[in-house]
């Protein structure tokens, strides 16, 4: 037991977008007193060998959207409450950012139900990672004056209200988790006469080694990119500010086609404490 935690802890960190040097120095720090660390499957290896503190438990929880291999939000909240009952110092490290198109709600609410102390720390989302190593300004000046941080993994989420005022802003458009749904986001926009002066980009494994940024128009959008499959994650930004890639670009396309992040090959639902040891589970 973690003796400068009695009461145990939990801390909800996110290790950025990819590229392990973007993680946190106070993410950073609690990795190296952690007892326990439970890993999304989107957080670089680099970060779990060199910052977690020899000898803590690293416990794989990965999701994979849309596939039955991943583990359930009940698990992951089960062992973050029985964890830092038996006084435990643990972080919860997701990729990304903590509170962006993450689960935290369901583990904010679960910690608070057992009265777990909690701290959350915020890191570099995968919009902010991608643009910038894209050469691609959010809310470049004459080009954007906001940013909107959207999803469209299924049909219901945008509604056709929405999607009338998606088309007309010059917000910048950000999609996550829609890569498989991108040929879906360009026709209801192209529906709702959304400006051909606006570009498409898909950052496809963005800030790692394995980085591709695509880029088309609105016009051209099926001779370049229909029926492409991009390696998760990949991020979707739509707006004017994608013309300034080509300009600012300071990293080339990979011609791996290799997972940065490795896919979910075995189904790591049901994990109890005494069956971690079998379910994907290393020792730091």
């Amino acid at each position: 037991m973690n003796s400068l935690y009695p009461k145990g802890k939990v801390i909800l960190a996110g290790a950025g977008p990819g590229d392990p040097e973007l993680i946190t120095l106070k993410a950073e720090r609690y990795l190296g007193k952690a007892d326990v660390v439970l890993t999304d499957r989107l957080v670089s290896e680099v970060i779990l060998q060199e910052h977690v503190r020899p000898g803590a438990e690293i416990i794989y929880v990965g999701k994979q959207c849309r596939r039955g291999i991943s583990t359930p939000q009940k698990t992951i909240n089960q062992l973050l409450v029985e964890f830092a009952l038996e006084g435990k110092l643990v972080v919860r490290l997701k990729g990304g950012d903590v509170s962006i198109f993450s689960n935290i709600m369901d583990e904010l609410e679960v910690l608070k139900a057992n009265d777990i102390p909690y701290e959350i720390i915020p890191a570099v989302t995968a919009a902010l990672g991608a643009a910038a190593y894209a050469g691609i300004p959010l809310t470049a000046r004459g080009y954007s004056t906001a940013v909107r941080f959207l999803t469209f993994y299924k049909n219901d989420i945008v509604s056709d209200a929405y999607w009338v005022e998606l088309a007309a802003t010059n917000d910048t458009l950000v999609f996550y988790m829609s890569s498989e749904t991108l040929p879906l986001v360009i026709k209801k926009l192209q529906a709702n006469n959304i400006s051909r002066e606006k570009l498409i980009a898909v950052a496809e494994q963005a800030t790692t080694p394995m980085q591709k940024i695509h880029i088309s128009g609105f016009d051209d959008f099926e001779e370049k990119m229909a029926g492409k499959l991009f390696l998760s994650p990949s991020i979707i930004i739509i707006g004017k500010v994608v013309a300034l890639h080509e300009q600012f670009a300071w990293i080339n396309n990979s011609d791996s086609m290799d997972y940065y992040f490795k896919p979910l090959v075995a189904k790591l639902s049901n994990i109890t404490k005494k069956e971690k040891a079998e379910k994907n589970v290393s020792r730091a």
